[in-house]
């Protein structure tokens, strides 16, 4: 027999619901209390101890690393709402219901990307290239100093359309599945994979098993995004079929096998080329300015929209259909 448990997706549907206001409202917490914050700080931290000269131990150490910050973060939260969700009704489902979203809140950006690119674009407009380039290391790690305008502009609409997956999408999507301790476990997997992901002498060793478990995390996330990049365009009348024509073109020329995907639909989407020096050039050269910033933004922000419509909700419906006896 099954049954639809009602009263668990009202739950679940108002702490995304909510969070996704307080995103809209208050945008991102304040560094002290945040917990990507945490978790980035104990990175450093192990990652010291993980230090080994043997390689196959400090790949072991690296694996362990990843599994005691998950654990560290995940657990917690797990428990907290649980025990919220035994307290007597109807306080606790309230209790559950705000904890959750405050929770939920912390592990996706949707307003925080706007904190960091708009001033990129209003310096761009008045001329400011210094200024432009003093807001970029925010969110790229490329030297500011040696980009002309084209690429600050281009290094601020990929990063806006990266974090579509990495800082909406993906946590979205783990929320539906596993809850608000889902999402957490995906937060520190990114941010894993954002301080040690790397191929370098520095963090091969230490960093491959966080590397290999965000491009697992979010091979759904990017390609659903990407598809939904095309919706958005359509919707606010941007280019929709060069979005859908680039992404099949260009999505496998990045080294990452998900960014490609959101790039490019972004690219195609925007009439833009998009090209970091040296490692990939996505799109076709229509002219690239300032505006085409807020552009990238209100993309990112209906796929948000999108995203909770078509893959959250319906997944938290399949969810809640149990086998009893």
């Amino acid at each position: 027999m099954f049954w639809f448990d009602v009263s668990w997706f009202l739950d679940s549907a108002l702490i995304f619901v909510l969070a996704f206001v307080l995103d809209l409202v208050f945008g991102e917490y304040p560094d002290r209390i945040h917990p990507t914050i945490g978790i980035g700080k104990l990175i450093i931290y192990l990652k010291q101890k993980s230090r080994n000269s043997n390689q196959r131990v400090e790949k072991a150490n690296g694996v362990l690393m990843a599994l005691t910050i998950m654990l560290v973060f995940v657990l917690p939260v797990f428990l907290l709402l649980f025990l919220l969700r035994g307290i007597q009704y109807p306080y606790g489902e309230i209790l559950y219901i705000i904890v959750g979203a405050i929770l939920f809140k912390a592990t996706f950006a949707i307003s925080g990307m706007g904190q960091y690119t708009k001033p990129i674009a209003k310096a761009l407009r008045e001329g400011d290239l210094a200024g432009a380039r003093k807001w970029l290391p925010y969110i790229v790690r490329r030297d500011p100093n040696t980009l002309n305008e084209r690429q600050i502009i281009s290094a601020a609409v990929e990063s806006i359309a990266e974090s579509t997956t990495d800082g909406i999408t993906a946590p979205f999507f783990f929320f539906a599945l596993f809850g608000v301790p889902g999402a957490f476990a995906y937060r520190v997997v990114n941010t894993l994979d954002s301080m040690v992901g790397y191929k370098n002498i520095e963090n091969k060793n230490i960093g491959w098993f966080s590397a290999k478990l965000d491009t697992i995390a979010n091979y759904i996330p990017a390609r659903a995004t990407a598809c939904l990049m095309v919706l958005a365009a359509f919707l606010l009348g941007e280019d929709w079929r060069e979005s859908w024509r680039i992404l099949q073109r260009d999505k496998h020329k990045t080294a990452s096998p998900n960014a490609g995907y959101t790039i490019s639909a972004m690219a195609g989407a925007l009439n833009i080329q998009l090209e970091k020096q040296g490692y990939y050039t996505l799109g076709d050269d229509h002219g690239i300015s300032a505006e085409h910033i807020p552009k990238a933004l209100r993309v990112m922000t209906l796929i948000a929209v999108l995203f909770g419509l078509v893959m959250v909700l319906p997944i938290l419906a399949l969810r809640i259909y149990v086998v009893g006896v």
